[in-house]
């Protein structure tokens, strides 16, 4: 059984999308937040993380209407800690992205 982040795939897939986007908005602030205190090695850690979440995600089934939101997501997160090459996209404007699914999720509860 695969392990990603402490997270298989069947305890991932007890989350909402809002709940999973949410936890990938989580890492991806670590990452930025190692960035910004200029710790690569801690940086890509949470990175990896970032795109480990973002790949159970993917793979879960319930959410196959949203694949393309959820594979672009991982691709503009990737040019992003590359440099922003192909996308035109900020911290903040991520930052905001993922608020919104943490705002969801927790106005399910």
């Amino acid at each position: 059984m695969d392990n990603y982040c402490g997270f298989t795939k069947e305890n991932w897939s007890k989350f909402s999308l809002a709940e999973q986007m949410g936890n990938i908005g989580s890492e991806f602030e670590r990452a930025w937040r190692w960035h910004e205190k200029k710790d690569a090695v801690l940086e890509q850690k949470a990175f990896d993380r970032t795109l480990a979440l973002i790949d159970l995600t993917l793979a879960d089934e319930r959410f196959r209407r949203r694949l393309k939101e959820i594979a672009r997501t991982r691709e503009v997160l990737c040019d992003f800690f590359q440099g922003g090459i192909n996308f035109t996209v900020s911290d903040e404007e991520l930052r905001r992205y993922f608020f919104q699914f943490a705002l969801a999720a927790r106005l399910e509860k």
